[in-house]
């Protein structure tokens, strides 16, 4: 499973001195494209090729608040969600701990040069059964 260490930013917190929950999509995001460059995914490669990657699902559960500087760690897993979705699991772990702080589901998909989503083999080649 990929995995990226982060540290909070004390501009990422609110009022209430917890990171935003608006600010873990950031988090997200970041792994997954992290994760996806791992495998040798360019989002820039690819939408110059007219195909391109987007989420069109977020599933996110909230277990607990991460504070200013607490270290944590993004996991990225990927599952088929159907033909042409694609499933990224993601948890946000508190690594003083490890306690899991979110779970996620977000789901992608790839559109082709005509807009309509299409199976994406990089996608096919990344999920592991």
């Amino acid at each position: 499973m990929f995995s990226i260490e982060m540290q909070v930013r004390d501009h990422e917190c609110d009022l209430q001195g917890v990171v935003n929950n608006a600010v873990y999509m950031n988090y997200l995001e970041h792994a997954r494209h992290q994760y996806l460059h791992s495998l040798g995914i360019n989002f820039a490669d690819y939408t110059a090729q007219q195909i391109h990657l987007m989420l069109v699902r977020a599933e996110l559960d909230f277990k607990a608040s991460l504070k200013p500087n607490d270290v944590f760690k993004v996991t990225v897993k990927m599952e088929r969600e159907s033909r042409i979705k694609y499933a990224f699991i993601q948890e946000v772990i508190r690594l003083a701990d490890d306690k899991v702080m979110l779970k996620a589901k977000n789901i992608g998909v790839a559109l082709n040069p005509n807009g309509k989503p299409t199976t994406f083999k990089p996608f096919d080649d990344a999920i592991q059964d």
